[in-house]
């Protein structure tokens, strides 16, 4: 006597309502976890948000947000507004470069973060680091320009090797600056 077992068989039927189930159960997992989580992310993200600011202006004790300027805010020492921290994005040689400045209201740079950016590791990932940095520091737009003329010290020099992302944060930052100046009106 053979006890052979033999598979049971199912139709088109069951299975698609076995999907059906499981994608069902699967959805209503990924909308929990979704639920859950989403809120969390966005307050972490505006709580980093908050440190480097905090960064980029030590001084502020305060940063009030600009009506009518999308994630711009103002920078605030007893009441007072003492810079404006606006965002940049620009292009760069590996794509968006998104980034924070901090610029006085007489339009100079205070400083800048780069929050977003896929650079070329050793090169164009150089460009939120010293001593890059620092020729951006306390330029105004008129100096927002990018050289390879190593006798010209009043710009920005480009870094070896990384000309394109040298000039993609530049611009950036020039893009900030420019729009800070423009709304307190035209102080330069």
């Amino acid at each position: 006597m053979s006890t052979e077992h033999t598979p049971k068989e199912y139709s088109i039927f069951q299975i698609a309502i076995n999907l059906t189930i499981t994608c069902f159960i699967s959805g209503i997992i990924i909308a929990g976890v979704y639920f859950i989580s989403h809120p969390v992310a966005v307050k972490n993200a505006a709580a980093k948000e908050m440190e480097t600011m905090q960064v980029l202006v030590p001084e502020a004790d305060k940063f009030t947000p600009i009506e009518g300027e999308e994630d711009w805010y103002a920078a605030e020492k007893g009441g007072e507004t003492i810079a404006y921290v606006v965002p940049g994005e620009t292009k760069g040689y590996g794509g968006k470069i998104g980034m924070l400045v901090a610029v006085n209201a007489d339009g100079s740079v205070i400083d800048y973060q780069i929050l977003v950016a896929n650079e070329t590791p050793g090169l164009g990932d150089k460009a939120g680091k010293e001593p890059f940095k620092s020729q951006i520091i306390g330029k105004t737009s008129d100096h927002l320009v990018v050289t390879k003329d190593a006798s010209n010290k009043e710009d920005v020099q480009a870094m070896t090797g990384a000309t394109i992302s040298s000039k993609a944060v530049t611009k950036g930052v020039k893009e900030a600056v420019d729009g800070v100046v423009e709304y307190v009106g035209g102080v330069k």
